[in-house]
């Protein structure tokens, strides 16, 4: 496992603080309702759980201070493997009052379920692939929030001809995406391969837009993310979006095609 200063310094945290209160690995693992060597594999900052953040706060009554390190350290962790640009696209995108959504190879995390995340982070280290899944179905709140943005999400008829996982699996994950489409902040179109020729085959993209009149463009290609704020970039693929909506079929004929593709998974 690769050097994590947080980590590390979570480690040393833990020692002095044992050390302050003159316990022993053991005392403390009997405490904590682990083993000895798991206290140990935390001081030595090899690798931390939410979970023991947790009781190390609740054990020396330090107000949150593991679980804040635990939190940064897992921040450290996932970052080299987020596109660059997404960290301030996702934050941005929490603030959106409407998101238009075009994947043309694979379907946004925004709409992933659980197992469909899992599936498309399965080449990932599994504490790193878990916690970049638990913050994409947190992510997913942004559609049912109180406050949720209008939504657009136009996809390219290959999104649904492609099985991720397994076929349960993506079957699944179109019945999520129907129940979705069924939001009054959620329009669902699909752009049929008789289309032929549009203009979102150079892409996937999202724009967010603002109760300013701001928008941002955000792309993202062979795990690179790009985040466009300059107004000629963004407009490009504002009108890129308009163009590629023209070929898209209706809501319900959408949705009657995601019906006929999980039949026939």
């Amino acid at each position: 496992m690769s050097e994590n200063r947080a980590r590390i310094f979570f480690g040393a945290e833990l020692r002095r603080m044992r050390s302050e209160n003159a316990l022993t690995g053991k005392e403390l693992a009997d405490a904590l309702g682990c083993t000895p060597q798991w206290i140990s594999t935390m001081e030595s900052g090899r690798k931390v759980s939410e979970q023991s953040a947790q009781d190390l706060d609740t054990y020396f009554k330090t107000g949150g201070h593991y679980q804040r390190l635990w939190k940064l350290a897992n921040d450290i962790e996932i970052e080299p493997i987020l596109p660059p640009g997404f960290t301030e696209y996702s934050t941005r995108e929490k603030k959106a009052d409407s998101i238009h959504v075009y994947n043309a190879l694979l379907l946004s995390g925004l709409f992933q379920t659980e197992d469909y995340a899992r599936a498309v982070f399965r080449d990932v280290e599994e504490t790193v692939a878990e916690e970049l899944i638990r913050k994409r179905m947190e992510r997913r709140e942004i559609i049912t929030g109180e406050s949720a943005p209008r939504i657009w999400l136009t996809l390219d008829e290959s999104v649904l001809h492609r099985v991720i996982g397994s076929r349960d699996i993506t079957r699944t994950q179109f019945g999520h995406l129907l129940e979705c489409s069924r939001r009054p902040n959620v329009m669902l179109n699909v752009v049929p391969w008789s289309a032929g020729y549009h203009a979102g085959l150079a892409g996937s993209f999202t724009i967010l837009g603002f109760n300013d009149g701001t928008n941002i463009a955000y792309t993202e290609s062979a795990g690179e993310g790009m985040l466009f704020e300059k107004p000629t970039r963004v407009t490009s693929y504002v009108v890129r979006y308009e163009l590629l909506k023209a070929y898209a079929l209706p809501v319900e004929e959408s949705r009657a095609l995601i019906s006929t593709v999980m039949e026939s998974l």
